[in-house]
């Protein structure tokens, strides 16, 4: 675990020899959700993974947050940790993160896996969704905002097993100050669809079968817009797929690295 100017709070697992992979988790999750990627990978890879500003373990600080800063907190990561190419593995709002620092500095980077997410912003509705979401939060607790918000991320079989169980009580415990946070940053990130056409390092896009956050046929479209790409769907998975089909989601992680990415940097 290292600290980054007393704000991020990172974690990584393996050899710093090998070539880097930074993941980045969903919202209102920490990095726990990436506990089995970077198990199975880190014999070949240096995994290293962070608390997003104002979740988990890392700094809160006043809840004002943007996208351009969260973006900006990965590439100083980078910096900090001496992470040269990086492989880039983000999920839903990681994802978001991902495709920004992608699009503001792709040289940095060797390739690129978005898992359950899209590249469009949020539109009017999705906007409204995010104020109400705060609004929850103010009128009714963190408690019931997280209660309400993440049984949707998962599929319904899911819901019973015992990550989904410890997955809920460590979001029970965030800041409500950080959560409100990654909202505010959400509704106003810029739309980066457009650059999906311009990416030149390889990337891999992930979909659970039954997500109905970033449903497939919206990251088959991405995919699509995408040169060098591969799409893969995770059966018996919703938007967690890290977590609800792991084993699947190693394995295509795995396969497409070994084909892309030299381990060594």
């Amino acid at each position: 675990m290292n600290a980054i100017k007393d704000k991020l709070t990172t974690f990584s697992k393996g050899d710093p020899a090998n070539k880097p992979i930074i993941f980045i988790h969903g919202f209102p999750f920490d990095h726990n959700m990436w506990n089995n990627q970077a198990e199975a990978l880190s014999s070949n890879y240096f995994c290293v993974s962070y608390d997003i500003r104002g979740l988990g373990e890392s700094s809160v600080g006043d809840g004002q947050y943007t996208m351009e800063m969260l973006a900006d907190d990965l590439l100083d990561i980078i910096e900090k940790e001496k992470l040269y190419k990086p492989v880039l593995c983000g999920l839903s709002m990681g994802g978001y993160i991902a495709q920004r620092a992608v699009e503001k500095s792709e040289s940095l980077f060797s390739a690129l896996i978005l898992c359950d997410t899209k590249s469009a912003a949020d539109n009017n509705d999705a906007k409204i969704k995010r104020a109400e979401g705060i609004k929850k939060i103010n009128e009714l607790g963190l408690k019931k905002f997280v209660e309400g918000f993440i049984p949707n991320c998962f599929n319904e079989e899911s819901i019973s097993k015992p990550f989904y169980k410890e997955t809920l009580k460590r979001s029970l415990n965030f800041s409500p100050t950080g959560v409100k946070g990654c909202l505010l940053a959400m509704a106003g990130r810029t739309d980066t669809s457009e650059f999906l056409s311009e990416i030149k390092i390889p990337v891999l896009v992930i979909c659970g079968e039954r997500d109905k956050l970033t449903p497939l046929h919206i990251m088959e479209e991405m995919a699509d817009l995408i040169a060098d790409c591969e799409f893969h769907i995770i059966p018996g998975a919703g938007h967690i797929t890290p977590l609800e089909n792991s084993g699947m989601v190693n394995k295509i992680i795995k396969d497409f690295l070994s084909r892309k990415v030299i381990k060594k940097k």
